[in-house]
C-alpha cells in the first residue's frame, strides 16, 4: 500500500506542515554541505553571522529586526555563536543595556572561509527557485498576506473570537 503525501493532499490546508517539512530538507541538505566540506556550522547561525559580515556589529534588537525573526531565536543564536568563539558581545557605548555583537578574529576567518559557499548556496538556490516557477514571489504574496491578517486573526474570525 502506497502511502499518500498528506500535506500535498490537504493543499492549502496544510501550509504549515509544508513548510516545515521544505526548511527541514533545505536545512538538513545544508548540513550535509557543511560536514561533508569538514566545517563545524550551523545552518541557524546564518541569517546573524551574515548580517554582521555584511553590516559590522550590531544589537540582538537591530538582527532581529533586520531578519524579521524574534529577539529570543537571536539571542539563543548569539549565545551559541559566543560559545564558539565566532562572535563576542560588548556593552553598546550609546545604551549600556544593550550588547554589540562582533565578529571575532575567528569569525571573519570563518566568513572568509564560508563565502564561496554561500556563493554555490545562492547559485543553487536561484536555480531551484526557476525550476519552480518563481516560488519567492509566491512566498512574498504569503507573506504580505499575513502581514495583512495573520493566521490567528483569520482563525479567530472563523470561530468567532471565542
Amino acid at each position: 500500500m502506497t502511502k499518500q503525501d498528506y500535506s500535498r493532499v490537504a493543499g492549502g490546508a496544510a501550509i504549515g506542515a509544508r513548510l516545515r517539512r521544505l526548511s527541514e530538507s533545505l536545512d538538513g541538505d545544508s548540513a550535509r554541505v557543511y560536514a561533508a566540506l569538514g566545517i563545524a556550522f550551523e545552518q541557524r547561525w546564518f541569517g546573524v553571522l551574515n548580517q554582521l559580515a555584511i553590516n559590522g556589529s550590531a544589537t540582538v534588537g537591530e538582527l532581529a529586526a533586520t531578519l524579521r525573526i524574534t529577539h529570543v531565536s537571536v539571542s539563543q543564536t548569539r549565545q551559541s555563536l559566543e560559545k564558539s568563539g565566532i562572535v563576542t558581545s560588548q556593552p553598546d557605548p550609546e545604551d549600556a543595556r544593550k550588547k554589540k555583537i562582533t565578529l571575532t578574529a575567528a569569525g571573519k576567518k570563518l566568513v572568509a572561509k564560508l563565502r564561496p559557499i554561500w556563493t554555490a548556496f545562492d547559485e543553487a538556490a536561484l536555480e531551484l527557485n526557476a525550476e519552480a516557477g518563481n516560488v519567492v514571489a509566491s512566498l512574498n504574496k504569503l507573506d504580505d498576506a499575513l502581514e495583512r491578517q495573520s493566521i490567528f486573526d483569520r482563525i479567530m474570525h472563523r470561530i468567532g473570537d471565542q
